[in-house]
């Protein structure tokens, strides 16, 4: 069990609205607030969507993202930036991957990479295995580390496939989503299976879709690992559904739970030491060995 923990905030998603909640940021100026705000309270990692300015609608397009991560990085140089790769709105690989095309001061550390196709309660991701293997090729290439996503245990053994295949290597950071209706529940025996068939050099937070993000947060804080929160998995504060939730309060009330089980926070710097990241200010990504042919 490690005493420190990974705190991944996910700040928009695709799904909230404004009029949803108006908490959820989806400007680019927002969103860089809340990001800004995120880490003066303490965060690790940011996980980022981006929309379209005028109409709110999710974008793949790299010049928008520019923008966020620029802003960003004006205030955490050294914050661990991931952009989604999303499959939910755009299939299309040269679409998927265009902020991947992002260089210099603007390249993210880490590429969002979700290990296989799957149904949400209206829509579906769509995953084929030809872009899978595309987008890992492309991050490693351009030294841009796979955040790799997995819903259920057949995506953990996705993920074996590609290390296989040599699209991907150690050290590995995995996001466990919880309580999708097409996938693994939100209890102890889904969430121990997946945690438990983890490749070996993984680091690993857990995450709960809606009302389950609360109790899957505090399960892998109580248990060693680290927590993914924000708005994109869950608009409300309370299980009751009375109370819409700022990202700020969220963030606050993990720190509480981490205080309470003498986690202590792992910082970007850190995070990047154990990830083989370079170490920010002007540097992001990783260096990769070369592809196997």
């Amino acid at each position: 069990m490690s005493t420190d923990f990974i705190l991944n905030f996910t700040p928009t998603g695709m799904i909230p609205t404004k009029d949803m909640t108006t908490h959820v940021p989806i400007s680019v100026s927002e969103i860089v607030e809340d990001v800004h705000q995120a880490s003066e309270i303490g965060i690790t990692m940011v996980h980022l969507h981006a929309r379209e300015e005028s109409t709110g609608v999710p974008t793949y397009k790299k010049e928008i993202y520019a923008q966020i991560v620029e802003g960003i990085r004006k205030y955490a140089p050294e914050l661990v930036i991931c952009l989604s790769l999303s499959g939910r709105n755009f299939s299309e690989i040269e679409l998927r991957s265009d902020p991947l095309m992002l260089e210099g001061n603007l390249k993210p550390d880490m590429g969002s990479l979700t290990l296989s196709s799957l149904n949400f309660n209206k829509t579906a991701s769509v995953n084929s295995p030809d872009t899978l293997m595309a987008l890992a090729n492309i991050m490693k290439e351009k030294g841009i580390v796979p955040e790799l996503e997995a819903f259920d245990i057949g995506m953990i053994n996705y993920a074996k496939y590609l290390e296989k295949k040599n699209l991907i290597e150690p050290p590995y950071y995995f996001n466990l989503l919880f309580g999708n209706i097409a996938c693994s529940q939100a209890n102890l025996l889904h969430a121990g299976v997946m945690i438990n068939d983890l490749p070996q050099d993984s680091f690993w937070s857990l995450a709960g879709i809606g009302n389950e993000q609360l109790k899957m947060n505090s399960l892998s804080l109580a248990f060693g690992g680290g927590v993914r929160v924000g708005i994109e998995d869950n608009i409300w504060y309370d299980t009751k559904r009375t109370v819409l939730a700022k990202n700020a309060d969220l963030l606050k009330r993990i720190h509480v739970i981490a205080d309470a089980n003498e986690r202590t926070l792992m910082t970007p710097q850190d995070f990047r030491i154990k990830m083989n990241l370079k170490k920010g200010f002007g540097e992001y990504g990783r260096t990769f060995k070369g592809v196997d042919s």
